[in-house]
């Protein structure tokens, strides 16, 4: 059975009946995924192995799983018994965006080939089909009909979701399993492709940008969503299970130390977050806060370059002593400023994590009191032994074998899921309310009985010692401690504005958005290595993007979505919103 989209006055931007734009973008995608089996190239001096028939690797099996996505989302234009779930609205954004992934991947893949290699003829018969493949996906997608002529249109998701029927409650958590390990074969497969594979992770980032975009534009994500919403403890669990898991996907130990920073990066973001995403504070110099608890716990690490080399202080008690000075010096630095709004704080916090750079930096006893030994910093940091368990040597669990930087993985794991913790009930609590009424009216909320000043003092209390808590990891892993990575903007993270980044572009107030920020701000850098000298100008350019297309950021927070999207909707507390109000409307877009 075939159920007719067209509309009046609803047409596609290539002339092409309904019925031929479906089929030619199904003969595209096939095509593109046989091409994928097929020889891209003669040579294996291109990065992957394109060579080989019948064994796809690298941008083939990116450009398969482009197509494949591509053509699930098309078919759900015949009405397919089975797929009508994945497109619910029969809406044909998504058929349009997962065409463009195809596309992009593909074309990206010939033309790096004849680049790199110094021509066309270096491309194989199989570049060539999936080429073609990819621009006829495209074609057809142009072709199908859609309201409005102007590519707007298609990046806008259905103002309606058709309500949905819940299946039973096992097969929610099954849901709910199966999209966190797809998840974590996404995150396991991107982190894993060499650092010198340039070409493949862009392909990575092609798929990952517009196919994720399809399915959001599908309402798939919304209704992901509403699952978690229902089993937030269950959805929580898995999450953090597929985290615990991963090192045991990667045979590099290399990766989990990306991983182990990723998550160093993550938590970090979040301590920021209940400053800025919560309460509306612009901090500039909050870094300053992570190298304070780790100069903290370097000094008292046992380390023969610190000040008090005699020292070594168990683990806990070197944690609460970061946590400890990163929570005084928030105090001692918010208490004279947080009277202050607006641009006047960001440029004194700006100047905090100034100051604290330029003093640990001549505190080497020359300068200054021998406190930090200057420029050279802390070096030699031991690694922890906590409860007999050596983290700086390797570990046999049955075959596996966890390594070095795996060890501090799982500590920084468990570091993590604490501040989630922190942050979901301090943002459920009376405070995290008084927050939120800070940030949306300061004068209002003053006048509703709401101390603001003590208000903002606990908020940057608490995100500076949950800042110190994870340099405490910091310093151990990275074993020494210097003055450069603590400074506002630098070459790679974390500094000040790579923090407020992940910040903004994963999604203010939320848990998920910063740590997917963290997540995409570090392993982009690592594996473009091209990019090093214009990393802020590569994320000034994103952000500016974002701002514009989706300024409540990747992973929205439904109050702030309402906030920028003109839904109609009432201003309506977080937990009873409507499911259809998340989605991005074309009055707001």
């Amino acid at each position: 059975m075939t159920t007719e989209t067209t509309t009046p006055g609803v047409r596609g931007v290539v002339p092409l009946p309904s019925t031929a734009a479906r089929t030619l973008t199904a003969v595209g995608a096939t095509a593109t995924i046989i091409s994928g089996f097929m020889s891209w190239t003669y040579t294996s001096e291109f990065p992957g192995d394109l060579t080989v028939y019948g064994y796809p690797a690298g941008l083939q099996i990116l450009a398969i799983v482009a197509a494949l996505l591509a053509l699930l989302f098309v078919l759900t234009h015949w009405d397919i018994r089975g797929l009508r779930w994945l497109n619910p609205t029969r809406a044909t954004n998504p058929v349009f965006l997962a065409a463009v992934a195809t596309f992009s991947v593909t074309w990206f893949s010939a033309i790096a080939i004849a680049v790199d290699l110094g021509g066309l003829a270096n491309l194989d018969p199989g570049a060539y089909v999936a080429a073609v493949g990819g621009l006829l996906t495209l074609l057809g997608a142009l072709a199908l009909p859609h309201p409005g002529d102007t590519l707007q249109d298609y990046l806008t998701k259905p103002d309606t979701m058709p309500q949905a029927t819940m299946p039973a409650p096992w097969v929610q958590r099954v849901i709910i399993t199966l999209a966190t390990a797809v998840g974590l074969v996404i995150f396991s497969y991107g982190i894993s492709i060499d650092n010198d594979d340039s070409e493949t992770f862009i392909g990575f980032v092609l798929l990952i940008l517009f196919g994720a975009w399809a399915v959001f534009a599908s309402g798939l994500l919304d209704r992901f969503s509403e699952l978690n919403g229902r089993y937030k403890g269950f959805a929580t669990s898995m999450a953090f299970l597929a985290a615990a898991i991963f090192p045991f996907t990667q045979s590099d130990d290399h990766n989990a130390n990306l991983g182990v920073n990723i998550l160093i990066f993550g938590t970090v973001a979040l301590g920021l977050n209940i400053v800025v995403g919560l309460t509306g504070l612009l901090d500039l110099g909050y870094v300053a806060f992570l190298g304070v608890g780790a100069y903290a716990a370097a000094l008292v690490s046992g380390s023969e370059f610190s000040r008090f080399s005699g020292v070594q202080f168990p683990f806990w008690a070197a944690a609460l002593t970061g946590l400890a000075a990163s929570l005084i010096f928030g105090v001692l630095i918010g208490a004279p400023t947080l009277r202050l709004r607006g641009d006047y704080l960001a440029i004194v916090t700006l100047g905090f994590g100034e100051i604290f750079r330029i003093a640990v930096n001549n505190m080497n006893g020359s300068s200054g009191p021998n406190l930090t030994n200057g420029p050279n910093g802390i070096p030699a940091i031991p690694d922890l032994n906590l409860f007999g368990f050596d983290f700086g040597i390797d570990h046999e669990l049955g075959s596996f074998t966890i390594g070095r930087f795996a060890n501090y993985f799982f500590l920084m794991l468990l570091i993590t899921a604490l501040v989630v913790i922190v942050f979901n009930r301090a943002a459920d609590s009376r405070i995290g309310r008084s927050w939120i009424a800070i940030r949306e009216d300061e004068t209002a909320a003053t006048a509703m009985g709401i101390n603001g000043f003590r208000v903002k003092l606990i908020a940057f209390a608490l995100g500076a010692s949950l800042a110190g808590l994870a340099g405490t990891v910091s310093a151990h892993v990275t074993y020494s401690v210097v003055p450069n990575p603590y400074q506002f903007a630098g070459s790679a993270p974390p500094n000040s504005a790579f923090l407020l980044a992940a910040v903004v572009l994963g999604g203010m107030g939320t848990v998920n958005g910063p740590i997917l920020g963290a997540t995409l701000l570090y392993l982009i850098p690592e594996k473009l290595g091209f990019l090093q000298n214009y990393e802020l100008l590569a994320f000034g350019i994103a952000l500016v993007l974002l701002m514009r297309f989706r300024p409540e950021g990747i992973i929205a927070n439904r109050r702030r979505q309402l906030e920028f999207h003109d839904t109609g909707q009432l201003d309506t507390p977080d937990d009873t919103l409507p499911t259809s109000t998340v989605g991005v409307t074309k009055a707001g877009a």
